[in-house]
């Protein structure tokens, strides 16, 4: 695929023809005036080194010239391909956790929030490892499909609220399939499953999906978020908390022995975020200790610039100007280049 990255510097070759219109008018009114001077063989006789050819094949050569650089100004491209690579990591599915129990700020600025810094700073970590996003809340959906790509996987990552799920619960279990399935065909590459959630109002037998993850050589790595002794959930845009329907205010607590139940059972370790980085150094060091294998990945390469070429051509062009004179070398009059005698 050919392409210019700089496309309107074309236009700049609408001046070539006005340079060469007005070096025609130069040499037509030259001409005249030596006309207008003397007899036409007169003239030339009293000046034998002028040259007619010379001055227009320089011309020429500044014009080619010039439209070359012009061209190498509009970044003339090729490409752009997709190849296979391999490269060594691991393959890792991210589920979170978004409902309303998640704004509880027992951690700061509050659970969701702080769950994401930390996601983010372990994408900092990663290389050649894959990532995907799925988000739960009384369901779950994917996100963002397992990829290299840290920078979507950021963008998908800030963009997450919990007005994506209306649903509200904690469907642990359903979020744990919806990862497995994210891993697609069998892969030689060690597989863990993050989980990041407060625990509550869980809903399935997320543990029976653990064992089944673990069956299939995928790790469970949980992280709980909160506190619990708990806090309230606030309602955004307002001073107020939510309430139940005896309109007391709910306490989100977060549940560790499910979060460790679900961990064990699913061959992994179980680590609590607070307002420290702990929990993030815990989880990368569980993930270092991971084999990794090889992962073929489809990458596509960047256009290749082609603008040297024509830069090049446009330099060598100017150098044999240089070295070609209006007048007649008398040095090189034998050689007789320009078909002059």
């Amino acid at each position: 695929m050919f392409r210019f990255a700089n496309i309107d510097f074309l236009w700049l070759l609408l001046s070539i023809p006005a340079f060469v219109a007005a070096y025609i008018w130069y040499t037509h009114r030259k001409r005249r005036q030596l006309e207008a001077f003397g007899d036409r063989e007169l003239v030339e006789a009293l000046m034998p080194n002028a040259s007619r050819v010379r001055p227009a094949v320089k011309f020429s050569i500044l014009m080619v010239a010039l439209a070359l650089l012009i061209i190498a100004a509009a970044r003339p491209q090729f490409g752009q391909s997709e190849r296979t690579e391999k490269r060594q990591g691991i393959e890792a599915i991210v589920a979170l956790d978004i409902s309303n129990s998640m704004m509880a700020e027992d951690v700061a600025p509050n659970r969701l929030d702080r769950a994401k810094q930390m996601l983010s700073k372990m994408m900092d970590n990663m290389v050649n490892d894959k990532i995907g996003l799925v988000v739960f809340a009384g369901d779950a959906f994917i996100q963002l499909p397992i990829t290299c790509d840290y920078v979507s996987a950021k963008m998908f990552l800030n963009s997450i609220t919990p007005n994506l799920i209306k649903t509200q619960g904690t469907a642990i279990g359903q979020a744990l399939s919806t990862a497995i399935r994210c891993f697609g065909e069998q892969s030689e590459a060690s597989r863990a499953i993050i989980l990041i959630t407060d625990g509550e109002n869980h809903e399935d037998d997320a543990v029976a999906v653990a064992k089944r993850a673990k069956e299939a050589g995928i790790k469970i790595l949980v992280v709980g978020i909160g506190k619990p002794e708990g806090s309230p959930i606030p309602i955004a845009g307002t001073n107020n908390y939510m309430k139940d329907r005896q309109g007391n205010v709910v306490v989100s607590r977060l549940n560790e022995d499910m979060c460790r139940e679900i961990a064990q059972a699913g061959d992994g370790i179980y680590v609590r975020c607070d307002n420290t980085n702990t929990a993030m150094r815990a989880l990368q060091k569980e993930l270092d200790t991971l084999a990794t294998q090889e992962i073929e990945t489809q990458v596509f390469t960047d256009y290749n610039e082609q603008f040297q070429s024509f830069a090049l051509i446009a330099l060598l062009l100017l150098v044999i100007d240089f070295f070609i004179f209006n007048r007649k070398n008398k040095s090189l009059t034998r050689l007789d280049i320009f078909g002059e005698k």
